[in-house]
């Protein structure tokens, strides 16, 4: 009697295994796709945008200052504010967004 219930033990064992183990393997799969894999795409468009910048674009900061780019030393961004034309310095990663102003 001994001897049948080890003989289908390993059987019984790796089906149970598999069960045990497929929720884990779906929940990563599902992290990856709603989770990791856009927060990769946002980060890639994050870097191309940054690199992108150039003298004359309408920028928002991470602190929300709104202003003219207009000049780029290597990680250092110079910008234009308000009406008396105010130059700010800042790191090239505070920027937050390129914005799209229409001069009319």
């Amino acid at each position: 009697m001994l001897l049948t219930a080890a003989a289908g033990a390993p059987e019984a064992g790796a089906a149970g295994l598999i069960a045990t183990f497929f929720p884990f393997i779906l929940m990563i799969v599902v992290f990856y796709f709603f989770i990791i894999r856009p927060q990769r795409k946002r980060e890639k468009e994050n870097r191309e945008m940054l690199a992108n910048l150039a003298v004359g674009d309408n920028i928002t900061t991470i602190g929300g200052i709104c202003g003219k780019i207009v000049a780029i030393r290597e990680d250092i961004i110079t910008v234009e504010v308000g009406v008396d034309k105010v130059k700010l310095v800042f790191e090239r990663w505070a920027v937050r967004s390129v914005d799209k102003i229409t001069a009319d």
